[in-house]
């Protein structure tokens, strides 16, 4: 796991709904397909210090548009590769000292889901 976050306090987005064209074969990214993005964020500030005031925290309204407009307009092979790059986008776009973030594909019909982890730090 990355380093500790500025902060205790987070945001967390469960199972964030993405289509996605993504998987080895040609085939597989011919069409789109469902993907879930669940999402714990470590905003720069802790909550104590946002006087009730949307501008100062982490819109995640705007989390959850920009990982969909970013998912939507990739074509990767590995989940591996999205995953990390929604990371890399939250963290230059947003106020966040960590994000961790988990992605789901619901490809093999023996199983539930398969899913990546990652967690990232803003550099410091």
């Amino acid at each position: 796991m990355s380093s500790t976050p500025r902060s205790a306090d987070s945001i967390h987005i469960e199972e964030l709904e993405l289509s996605v064209r993504i998987g080895v074969p040609d085939e597989e990214r011919a069409e789109p397909q469902r993907l879930t993005v669940s999402l714990t964020l470590w905003p720069e500030r802790d909550f104590r210090s946002l006087d009730d005031d949307i501008t100062r925290t982490v819109n995640y309204a705007g989390v959850c548009a920009a990982v969909k407009e970013l998912a939507g307009s990739r074509t990767d092979r590995l989940i591996e590769t999205l995953a990390d790059a929604i990371a890399q986008h939250l963290l230059a776009t947003f106020a966040l000292a960590r994000v961790e973030i988990e992605l789901r594909k619901f490809i093999l019909p023996e199983v539930r889901f398969v899913a990546v982890r990652i967690d990232r730090a803003a550099p410091r």
